[in-house]
């Protein structure tokens, strides 16, 4: 069989070289990404989420929010809420000197929700006027905005705005029959109430307390329609009577126990808790990851989830290091945002940084607010024992490194072959 000529194989033996250089470099840029701190607990600046939100008001600017309305219902709405919401979250662990760049940049995304296109999915007609998702979330970010400005400067047209907001949704949960208003005519979803109870407990903190009845009473209403299936806040209940009617699914879970604690925190500890027994899952041994469904338990995926690779929801796992780090779980947050510095691709430059090379600046958003993430109002009653190995790391980085090291066995063997078989000619003769 007639040999390549020399040059070809040079050319073969150097590509072959190139791609087990690209590959270990790859394995050893990924372990080192792995073993690097990602999260700054509920203090400090977390490692590149300015650079990251440089990257999302890019996105913005250039129509990020109406490009993520075309693929879901919320899509300009979350967008811009995030965005907004971790400038708040930075402003709140930085300096005082760092402060007014968070406040106009949180301003700036509130003024976009404030807008026709911002209330643009939302009924007018429903209780309060476009429905408790809207109001909820708005009051929320509203009241950050007011928490960023010292009590002395903070803006009048602001402060009754967030009081007239607040009042409409404590009339409407004080008329309800059920804890959970309506998001859209004849639909309910728990998480949605949870965010705007929480933002009448930051009023109370911020303007004389006027909810903590109304706060109460909705309390008590939760805790008599948990889901049968799990003891937790369901996903979705019926819009009339808050009966559940959905199984509770990690990625409203995910979004409750960041806002729970805010209304009661020994409640939202012990919700906590049952919910990372049920869903903080290892698939495969490679890291903590939450699942859409209950252990045990299966379901479709949809919009919200995205894809369930053996039953795990990426948006609801990013989402839980937020719920971790507001809860103390100082080692399952660190763990999340550690396996996601490997898992998501991150992209860095001097300037931004981007996760999935950037094509869905959403998941960014969800992530920054994630990393950003710390207590406004009340903090959990203690930390919870921890559910993460100290050695999760070791799977993964047994994996890398024999990602790394297998585009150089063919040549150790071969070298390997050859030496034997110089020593075993020089033998025989």
């Amino acid at each position: 069989m007639p040999q390549p000529p020399q040059k070809a194989r040079r050319a073969l033996r150097w590509s072959r070289r190139s791609i087990a250089i690209v590959v270990s470099v790859c394995a050893l840029v990924g372990a080192v990404r792995l073993v690097l701190p990602a999260t700054s607990g509920i203090a400090g600046e977390p490692p590149g989420v300015r650079r990251q939100l440089a990257f999302l008001r890019a996105e913005l600017n250039d129509g990020a929010g109406e490009a993520a309305q075309r693929l879901f219902p919320e899509g300009y709405f979350f967008l811009h809420v995030l965005y907004g919401l971790s400038w708040v979250d930075l402003g709140m662990r930085g300096t005082a000197s760092k402060r007014p760049e968070a406040l106009r940049e949180a301003r700036w995304a509130l003024a976009r929700l404030d807008s026709p296109s911002g209330r643009a999915p939302f009924s007018g007609t429903l209780e309060p006027s476009y429905g408790v998702f809207y109001r909820g979330w708005t009051n929320w970010l509203r009241g950050g905005v007011l928490s960023l400005q010292p009590d002395e400067r903070r803006d009048p047209g602001e402060l009754r705005r967030f009081a007239d907001d607040s009042a409409a949704l404590g009339a409407a949960f004080d008329a309800s029959a059920s804890p959970y208003l309506a998001a859209y005519p004849g639909q309910a979803w728990p998480v949605d109430s949870t965010v705007a109870m929480a933002s009448l407990r930051l009023h109370d903190t911020l303007l004389p307390a006027r909810f903590a009845g109304t706060a109460e009473r909705w309390l008590g209403e939760v805790r008599q329609r948990l889901d049968p299936r799990t003891g937790l806040i369901p996903h979705q209940a019926d819009a009339a009577t808050g009966e559940p009617i959905e199984v509770a699914r990690g990625t409203s879970q995910s979004i409750v126990h960041r806002f729970l604690p805010e209304i009661d925190p020994a409640f939202g500890a012990g919700q906590y808790l049952r919910f990372r027994d049920l869903y903080v899952r290892s698939p495969l041994g490679l890291g903590p990851a939450v699942r859409e469904y209950p252990d045990g338990t299966d379901g479709p995926a949809d919009v919200d989830s995205g894809p369930l690779p053996l039953g795990v929801s990426l948006a609801a796992t990013a989402v839980t290091l937020g719920a971790a780090q507001v809860h103390g779980d100082a080692p399952l947050a660190g763990a999340l945002a550690g396996y996601g510095e490997l898992a998501g691709l991150p992209l860095d430059t001097p300037w931004t940084k981007r996760y999935a090379f950037g094509l869905l600046p959403i998941g960014d958003a969800f992530l920054a607010w994630s990393k950003t993430a710390r207590p406004w109002v009340a903090r959990a009653p203690y930390p919870p024992p921890a559910s993460v190995s100290p050695w999760w790391r070791l799977p993964l980085l047994s994996l890398l490194l024999a990602l790394g090291a297998a585009p150089w066995v063919p040549a150790l063997a071969r070298r390997y072959r050859r030496r034997n078989g110089g020593r075993l000619a020089s033998h025989v003769s």
